[in-house]
């Protein structure tokens, strides 16, 4: 067994706990998406009905040999560990009511029902399996896009559906909002959790608004779409509680910095752990920068919030290339950033290795 497959198999049994301590259940579109080989992007559009994302099979970026390999190995996880399976239904909802989504090309029972089948512990009991069931066979929300193309029309009277425009797909026809019957709806903006929550809820009707944004290559929510008595009325719950929830805003506020402060903390200690020649001051800064609400950046992952060693160690390479080396000086005169990284790899591997004592 080559130690590139070795690396695979630990890696599958990693991504499958950390997606099951997550969401409490893993399904192999699911551990396809922890493990990179499925983008989370394609999966959201596939589930809002987009054309070119459907089915999803042919988006997995994964060779068969290795695929194949995922899937080996994840069945035989879920047998050692004695996960109880759940079948999951994916669907998008429409106006004329819920619609099937297709996994795979050919469509074939066998191979559907393999990705619908979710795993969850075994000691879950029958009241948390029936809330999960509940959870993974709900349908999704309508959703109508904001339209980014130019040359948009509908499937259904002809009309053109201009630049910014709402537009909502039936069984992958495109059709105005008119035509779908959502026209009497008035649009919420995005940015107010209480009035969408409560708005929403007093919608007998309501739809997600979502605009594709081509520089990040995903589909960002815009807002909803609901009825004007609904946003009334919540206009006039908000109005009335607006101080409890500004209090209530305050205490989160400061129990968010709490908990980001110890994982800081703890995000030092774990650095210093592997790197115990590390500079103290320069761990913490590693792992303020890391652990940083709303960066996105490797300390805020699933991965970064339990201390996965690998990380850490990516966390304090990403410093340790930008403070140490010449990398960012390299950049700015127009390197390349695959030859950037080259250039200084040895001045990293160094620091790297002076950091851990070697």
């Amino acid at each position: 067994m080559s130690k590139s497959w070795t690396q695979l198999r630990e890696r599958i049994v990693l991504s499958a706990e950390r997606a099951l301590k997550r969401t409490g259940s893993v399904g192999p579109l699911e551990l396809l998406q922890e493990l990179g080989f499925l983008y989370s992007g394609h999966v959201e559009g596939w589930t809002k009905g987009i054309p070119a994302l459907t089915p999803i099979e042919p988006h997995i970026q994964c060779g068969a040999e290795k695929l194949a390999e995922v899937y080996r190995v994840f069945s035989q996880w879920v047998e050692v560990k004695g996960l109880k399976t759940v079948e999951a239904e994916y669907s998008r909802r429409g106006v004329g009511g819920v619609v099937a989504l297709q996994v795979t090309v050919d469509g074939n029972d066998e191979r559907e029902r393999f990705f619908r089948t979710h795993c969850a512990a075994a000691e879950l009991t029958p009241k948390k399996t029936e809330r999960l069931q509940q959870k993974l066979t709900k349908a999704p929300d309508l959703v109508v896009f904001i339209t980014v193309a130019d040359d948009a029309k509908c499937s259904e009277c002809g009309g053109e559906i201009e630049r910014g425009e709402f537009l909502f797909l039936e069984q992958q026809r495109p059709l105005c909002i008119v035509c779908a019957d959502l026209d009497h709806l008035v649009f919420l903006p995005a940015g107010d959790t209480a009035m969408t929550r409560r708005a929403k809820k007093h919608s007998p009707l309501s739809a997600v608004v979502v605009k594709f944004n081509r520089s990040r290559k995903r589909y960002e929510r815009q807002g909803l779409l609901v009825s004007s008595e609904a946003l009334a009325q919540a206009e006039d719950e908000c109005i009335a509680d607006a101080d409890q929830r500004a209090a209530r805003r305050k205490v989160a506020a400061n129990y968010r910095v709490v908990i980001d402060q110890r994982l800081v903390e703890q995000m030092t200690a774990a650095i210093l752990e592997e790197f115990p020649h590390c500079p103290a001051a320069e761990a913490r800064q590693i792992a303020a920068h890391a652990a940083e609400r709303g960066s996105g950046r490797v300390g805020r992952s699933a991965a970064g919030r339990e201390l996965d060693p690998k990380a850490i160690t990516l966390a304090v390479i990403a410093h340790i290339r930008h403070v140490h080396t010449d990398y960012d000086s390299l950049l700015m005169r127009g390197v390349d950033r695959q030859d950037s990284r080259e250039q200084i790899r040895g001045s990293l591997d160094n620091v790297l290795g002076r950091w851990r004592g070697e």
